[in-house]
């Protein structure tokens, strides 16, 4: 198992200068006849002046120099300072970072614990009337965008009902974890709902595939009950698709979470990462993205170690 830790985390480094390359090059295409050093110099900025910043921001060297000197720098933690606010991106994205953990945290929970039960229960009972409710359950959800699910549930729990907070996040520290969990609710729902609604198609997926197999045909045939079929034989035969789907999604609750947190009023790395984009902010954009990429890359080695428990073949 260690083995397999420092070989992935050695082939992540590779990727990882390969994100930051093309989101480099994406930015550099996006500023093209532009000219960053007078947007930021702002409105009735001289020459001279336009001249300066694009000197104290290293704008005036070439690419491939400010993309070399960008990864120097990462390497011992620093990622730079904002082009506009001139905050260290790295203080920016460690203040932002927990309010989409905690989002991305309520999230998974929530796809775990709605998806995979959906998913048990339709398999078990496939081809019934409950099979066919939760399988147009999980295409409806599938289909409506997390800001659009968002914005339903506002309207619904929060300025019709007034039963839950409409927008922004209270942490831990400032307001307990009831407050913290009332803020989150919401937004983790409208986050969860599509990833929960894959989890329980691919959950009833597997666990049909795997209740034709041999094997747990004949554990049935020795008089094993069904529950002991079920969760003893069925399920952890079962659990490595599940996982992997698991992981899968953790890409796409970061993906979504721009749109949710902006709907919610959350100062995360979502809007974080929308206002850099916005601004043509390279060095925040770059944090955002190189962080991304690593809580991506930490998640489908998590998996990856899962497999080793689930699988005692795959240890090898």
């Amino acid at each position: 198992m260690l083995k397999l830790v420092v070989s992935r985390i050695l082939a992540s480094i590779p990727l990882l200068l390969l994100v930051a390359f093309l989101s480099f090059i994406l930015l550099e295409l996006a500023n093209r006849g532009t000219d960053p050093a007078a947007r930021i110099a702002g409105e009735g900025a001289s020459p001279q002046q336009i001249e300066m910043v694009r000197e104290n921001l290293n704008l005036d060297s070439p690419m491939i120099i400010r993309y070399v000197d960008w990864v120097l720098d990462a390497v011992t933690g620093d990622l730079g300072t904002s082009l506009y606010s001139g905050q260290s991106v790295t203080e920016a994205l460690m203040e932002r970072i927990w309010p989409t953990a905690s989002l991305a945290l309520w999230a998974i929970v929530l796809t775990v614990i709605i998806g995979i039960p959906l998913g048990v229960w339709a398999a078990v009972r496939q081809g019934s009337l409950v099979d066919r409710f939760v399988t147009t359950l999980a295409s409806l959800l599938m289909s409506v965008p997390p800001f659009v699910l968002g914005l339903v549930l506002v309207i619904t729990f929060a300025i019709t009902r007034a039963w839950l907070p409409a927008t922004g996040y209270v942490s831990l520290a400032d307001g307990g974890f009831v407050e913290w969990a009332r803020h989150l609710i919401l937004p983790g729902l409208a986050l969860a709902a599509v990833s929960a609604a894959e989890m329980a198609r691919q959950t009833r997926g597997s666990i049909v595939d795997t209740l034709s197999k041999d094997y747990v045909r004949t554990a049935r045939a020795k008089g094993l009950g069904e529950q002991s079929v079920l969760w003893k034989h069925t399920m952890k035969n079962s659990a490595i698709s599940i996982v992997t789907v698991l992981g899968l999604q953790m890409g796409r609750i970061l993906g979504g979470a721009v749109t949710v947190e902006f709907v919610f009023a959350i100062s995360g790395l979502g809007m974080l990462g929308y206002t850099a984009v916005i601004q043509r902010d390279l060095p925040m954009v770059q944090g955002v993205v190189i962080v991304s990429a690593i809580v991506v890359l930490v998640c489908n080695l998590l998996v990856d170690m899962s497999y080793g428990y689930l699988n005692p073949k795959m240890r090898t």
